[in-house]
């Protein structure tokens, strides 16, 4: 797929991985349509980039068939990079008793059943797109996680919704097979992300030093080289590529 000219929907494209991804795109002559519940900050990339933000809960469907339809107004939309996420911490049983439920279902409700849902809208939307010479009518890519291969202590809830991304990539690739669009998942690492400059400095620097190599924190513009890469690339398809320097996750 050539960016140049393209519409792309980017959720979580406010902050961390999916500004990265944005701008990249911008860059390339991408159209871009940032979905995000950070509005001030989503409004401002989208400015500084010529794009459009759309205030969206992924998990809502009013919500994501809203971002679809200005992405169409936009253009041809062609890529999807589902970014928005969170990462509660919380042990099956702590100090305090057993998992919060709520915050269980919550995780899974944004990371798991949000891409979903922007990826079952956005390929109906893509579905009628006439077909690049490739044959494809468009791509989608959404983040996992290396905890879903070595979820940490704390991690059941995030590891299980980034699991379930995981487990629903080569499907979606299948299903969509007969459309002509692409389904791919990213499983970054430990990366430089807001979620993960909350942490202490300390913390920080010690899971740098734990990559193999390049023993550094992932940066947005890392993860936004792959996907370009795979957006470029049309025999990229059903498959999870981890973006990890070599690491495999401790239990803390």
């Amino acid at each position: 797929m050539d960016i140049q000219g393209k519409v792309f929907i980017v959720t979580g494209g406010a902050s961390g991985l999916g500004e990265g991804t944005a701008r990249m795109l911008a860059a390339n002559g991408g159209k871009v349509v940032i979905a995000d519940m950070q509005a001030e900050k989503g409004e401002a990339v989208a400015k500084d980039i010529g794009g459009a933000f759309v205030k969206c809960d992924v998990s809502n469907e009013v919500d994501g068939q809203a971002v679809v339809a200005k992405a169409v107004s936009m253009g041809k939309l062609m890529g999807l990079v589902n970014c928005a996420g969170i990462a509660p911490a919380e042990k099956t049983v702590g100090k305090t008793g057993a998992h919060n439920l709520g915050v269980y279902t919550k995780t899974i409700m944004v990371n798991l059943v949000g891409s979903f849902n922007m990826i079952r809208l956005a390929a109906e939307a893509m579905s009628k797109n006439e077909p690049e010479a490739t044959g494809e009518r468009g791509v989608m890519i959404s983040t996992a996680s290396v905890a879903a291969y070595d979820g940490q202590i704390g991690q059941a809830a995030y590891a299980a919704s980034k699991g379930g991304v995981v487990g629903m990539t080569l499907p979606i690739a299948r299903d969509l097979a007969r459309n002509g669009i692409r389904n791919m998942t990213i499983a970054p690492g430990i990366f430089g992300t807001p979620m993960l400059f909350g942490m202490p400095k300390d913390v920080q620097d010690a899971l740098a030093a734990g990559v193999p190599f390049p023993s550094r924190l992932g940066t947005p513009d890392d993860y936004a080289k792959l996907a370009k890469h795979i957006f470029e690339n049309d025999m990229l398809n059903g498959e999870v590529i981890r973006l990890d320097g070599a690491i495999r996750l401790a239990p803390r």
